[in-house]
């Protein structure tokens, strides 16, 4: 098991802007409140090949690109159970995480930040969560592991495998704040400033 500790005060919440290094790869664009895949819980990963593995580096390229230090494949339209996470952005060469198929398999203790994430760009709200964090996952080639993070990484941890289970951060907040949320977006939406364009 790898546990990894890291300061708070000294990383970004999540989806708090750093400047992003140049990458390569597609950079493909975030899918943003208001696209069904974000609220649907997302399949199994159960091929592990060079195709999974290209995504994967996109997903980071994607990540960096919008100045995010965690991404899930639901963020980019793909419903399935895969997320990154860099909560160094770069600054760690290990910091790199990939996670397919993960789960939460302990929580202790407690935490409060401020929390933002890319399908809700410019919304930021206190969020309470666990402080340490462990979870199970499996890495590019399918291999099973175990780990362990505080502050920011547990509560990226957190935040991506709650993309993947079709819940967003603010489903953590009052229903007087997400509804305030939800209805600033949709005057966003009337007034043309929102990305998402719901089908016809």
């Amino acid at each position: 098991m790898a546990t990894v500790s890291r300061s708070e005060t000294s990383n970004p919440s999540i989806g708090e802007k750093k400047s992003a290094p140049k990458g390569k790869g597609t950079i493909h664009p975030i899918v943003v409140y208001g696209d069904p895949v974000l609220e649907r819980p997302a399949e199994t990963v159960t091929v592990f090949d060079d195709k999974l593995r290209h995504l994967l580096d996109e997903m980071f390229e994607s990540m960096y690109a919008a100045h995010g230090v965690g991404l899930a494949a639901p963020q980019i339209g793909i419903p399935k159970r895969i997320a990154v996470v860099d909560v160094s952005f770069r600054e760690d060469p290990k910091g790199k995480i990939v996670l397919v198929n993960p789960e939460i398999i302990k929580k202790e203790g407690k935490q409060k930040g401020s929390e933002g994430c890319l399908s809700l760009p410019d919304f930021r709200e206190t969020v309470a969560r666990a402080s340490v964090v462990t979870i199970r996952a499996q890495d590019a080639h399918g291999k099973h592991f175990e780990m362990t993070g505080d502050a920011l990484l547990a509560r990226a941890f957190l935040h991506e495998t709650d993309h993947l289970n079709g819940k967003l951060f603010i489903s953590h907040v009052s229903a007087l704040k997400r509804d305030l949320i939800k209805r600033k977006i949709k005057k966003l939406m009337r007034a043309g400033e929102w990305e998402y364009t719901p089908p016809l």
